[in-house]
């Protein structure tokens, strides 16, 4: 299931009001005080949603809360939940599969079983006016660059591909969050994460992605640093 725990100001966002009485997707009472406190299992996904307005326009950031994996979605049109889930999932799936094909990861996907367990876990949904603190730090700080990247860009991102471009900077800057010992990339937590998930993968299976996505790297910092040097 996805959740997502959404401040009061994304919980005004998705609520719309219709002959002077308020419609809205999201829940005034979630079952715990906090996410962490849901008794859901393994299968629940937990978000927090927070909007903001950036040049006159909607712009809504979503992070993972375990992970702190981040997904900005730019003139997002208020109260417009289906237009959301589409395209939160279509975003979500296209960073991830971009992310594996990128570091050689696509090995450890058999693409058919693993959107039929995606399909099916998250097939329902749920919203929840809800903060984190934690995660709401992080957002604060990717909004705050966000502003500044779309102040001397002049416009917000024009397509997914675009904001796509902006949630891998931000995903491959390194975080720390209660869980962690150290400071970690949410990009590679989140593939570990979905591997794990979706993918039905073994810890020993999780190490050899982790190594590979290390090596992966590696060898792209080394081809940038040789044709710097033929250049």
């Amino acid at each position: 299931m996805l959740i997502f725990n959404c401040t009061e100001a994304a919980s005004k966002f998705f609520s719309r009001v219709h002959k002077g009485k308020t419609i809205t997707p999201v829940e005034a009472q979630p079952p715990s005080p906090t996410p962490e406190e849901d008794e859901l299992g393994d299968s629940a996904e937990q978000w927090l949603v927070h909007v903001i307005t950036v040049q006159r326009k909607h712009v809504l950031f979503v992070i993972h809360i375990k992970t702190r994996y981040c997904m900005i979605f730019a003139d997002a049109k208020k109260a417009d939940v289906e237009g959301f889930i589409q395209r939160f999932r279509e975003r979500w799936i296209y960073g991830l599969i971009h992310h594996a094909a990128q570091h050689d990861i696509l090995q450890w996907v058999d693409d058919e079983p693993m959107m039929e367990r995606f399909q099916e876990s998250c097939r329902e949904y749920v919203f929840y006016k809800r903060r984190h603190r934690g995660a709401q730090k992080h957002i604060d700080d990717i909004a705050w660059i966000f502003q500044g990247f779309a102040a001397e860009w002049g416009t917000l991102p024009p397509d997914e591909f675009a904001a796509g471009r902006f949630d891998a900077q931000m995903n491959d800057t390194f975080r720390n969050s209660k869980g962690y010992k150290d400071y970690y990339a949410p990009d590679e937590e989140m593939m570990v994460h979905w591997l794990r998930q979706y993918c039905g993968l073994d810890e020993q299976g999780l190490q050899a992605a982790r190594d590979r996505r290390k090596d992966a790297r590696q060898e792209f910092r080394e081809l940038e640093r040789q044709l710097q040097q033929d250049g």
